[in-house]
């Protein structure tokens, strides 16, 4: 027995990005507790929790709608790693593995909200 968006490939890489996310957050400084790092989990969290709400909906306007929120949490995402670069929390390399992972998930997630009827 399983949900339907347990069988999604962008369902289960936004649920692992969820937790290198929060490994890396783990990581930052204690000044940013309740700043980046808190952002940082709840912006990735929310990729995967919308991605599954949308999926129960009863309309596919509806499920478009949620993949929408996914979206924007996951540029949040981005935009939270390219602070932490900045503020030299994370390695060039580090930032480069991460954009890369999301930059992928992005244009699966875009792809799939296209095919959405």
């Amino acid at each position: 027995m399983q949900f339907k968006f347990e069988k999604l490939i962008i369902w289960n890489k936004a649920m692992d990005l969820g937790e290198e996310m929060n490994e890396l957050a783990d990581k930052f400084p204690k000044k940013e507790l309740y700043n980046l790092s808190s952002q940082l989990r709840r912006a990735t969290d929310s990729i995967a929790l919308n991605i599954s709400e949308g999926s129960i909906g009863q309309s596919n306007p509806e499920f478009k709608r949620f993949m929408g929120y996914s979206i924007r949490s996951l540029a949040e995402v981005v935009t939270c790693l390219y602070k932490a670069k900045r503020r030299k929390y994370v390695t060039e390399e580090m930032f480069l593995k991460h954009y890369e992972y999301s930059f992928n998930l992005m244009n699966m997630m875009i792809a799939f909200k296209s095919k959405i009827k």
